[in-house]
């Protein structure tokens, strides 16, 4: 099977791993099942899903830094099973992550959905591209403002899909709205049914 997890184990991670009693079981993953390196169609469907991601990046000295990026679903997209890529929005100009990428490629993203719940890491080498305007058409999702002058593509090393223990349960806006629709509809249509049945019992012959 096509895969690595060294993106994530150095060797120090490892010697973590030895001391503290869990590296056999990791060797044994590295053996049979390691980190795919290519996006199947469910991870596929999981970033495009995704309204919230964060980008981890790290300077030449490793000075680490994450920065957020938000938007409506599909404004992270797979452009193939091995590359990702998102439209780059102004922000407050502070271009951390831009210096950093400038100096330093390796980069993870880590999504995380608090409704299912369930999260993704993957690792991977990002690029800022300017000047191009088609891969900025082809990154714009429904819904996102315009004016993204740039896009930044990431091209996947490895993901990791973890464990969802101890992710709080957690709705956005938009969704606790679509769940108490669906609610009071069923109310609605629970009361109609009650009324129906009771015009029915009033109107028995003999009563």
């Amino acid at each position: 099977m096509t895969g690595r997890m060294d993106v994530a184990f150095s060797p120090a991670v490892r010697a973590m791993q030895r001391a503290r009693g869990s590296r056999e079981a990791y060797q044994r993953m590295e053996d049979r099942h390691p980190w795919p390196t290519r996006l199947t169609p469910d991870i596929a469907g999981f970033v495009a899903r995704q309204t919230s991601v964060f980008l981890g990046t790290a300077n030449a000295a490793g000075q680490p830094y994450i920065q957020h990026r938000g938007g409506p679903a599909g404004f992270l997209k797979a452009l193939d099973d091995s590359t990702l890529g998102f439209a780059d929005l102004e922000g407050n100009r502070q271009y951390i992550t831009l210096g950093n990428l400038h100096e330093n490629p390796r980069a993870v993203l880590f999504l995380i959905d608090y409704e299912v719940p369930r999260r993704v890491k993957i690792w991977g080498r990002a690029r800022v591209v300017e000047d191009d305007p088609a891969l900025l058409t082809q990154l714009a999702a429904e819904g996102q403002p315009a004016g993204a002058d740039r896009a930044i593509v990431f091209d996947i090393e490895a993901w990791d899909l973890n464990c969802p223990q101890h992710i709080p349960r957690r709705f956005g806006m938009g969704r606790i709205a679509t769940l108490l629709a669906e609610r009071d509809a069923r109310i609605a249509a629970l009361e109609a049914e009650l009324a129906a049945a009771r015009m029915g019992r009033d109107i028995e012959p003999g009563r």
